[in-house]
């Protein structure tokens, strides 16, 4: 059922890692799917990213580039995507780096039968916060296509 693949918005676990970073005026969203998948596996999903998720990241590098913001990520020896990996434990996988109009990461979580995917981002000045802002329609979305994509491929493995 297609109601069963499609993302939806709630909380992040309680005992997620990724909640020893928020603070008060921090952004911290949340997105889970019914699939079975290890943390690393489903993060791999997840930054497999559809084209026009692609031409949407480099209309973003096109745009901040004159500001100094990364685009690639800092060099790391275990990265997802771009993303350099902070933590990785059985249940949850913990990814991102601090920039210089922000500091973000992401946490891909399995329990239970649920994939849950988490952003966290604390700005670090008013460039920051009009980023996020301006970016948070594009996040949604390709955050809930990400998890989509997880569940489409679980499904499929199941059938």
């Amino acid at each position: 059922m297609a109601s069963e693949r499609a993302a939806v918005q709630t909380q992040l676990p309680a005992d997620s890692r990724l909640h020893d970073r928020v603070g008060p005026d921090d952004f911290l969203d949340c997105y889970s799917v019914r699939a079975d998948f290890e943390p690393r596996p489903a993060a791999e999903i997840i930054v497999q990213f559809p084209g026009w998720a692609r031409a949407l990241l480099k209309v973003r590098r096109a745009l901040t580039a004159p500001f100094g913001l990364s685009n690639d990520g800092p060099e790391a020896a275990d990265k997802l995507g771009i993303f350099p990996v902070e933590q990785e434990t059985e249940r949850e996988i913990i990814a991102g780096f601090n920039d210089r109009h922000l500091n973000f990461r992401i946490s891909v979580y399995a329990e239970s039968g649920r994939v849950y995917l988490a952003t966290w981002v604390h700005p670090h000045n008013l460039g920051g916060r009009l980023y996020l802002a301006a970016i948070l329609p594009f996040h949604i979305a390709i955050a809930r296509n990400a998890l989509n994509r997880v569940a489409a491929l679980y499904c499929a493995r199941a059938a």
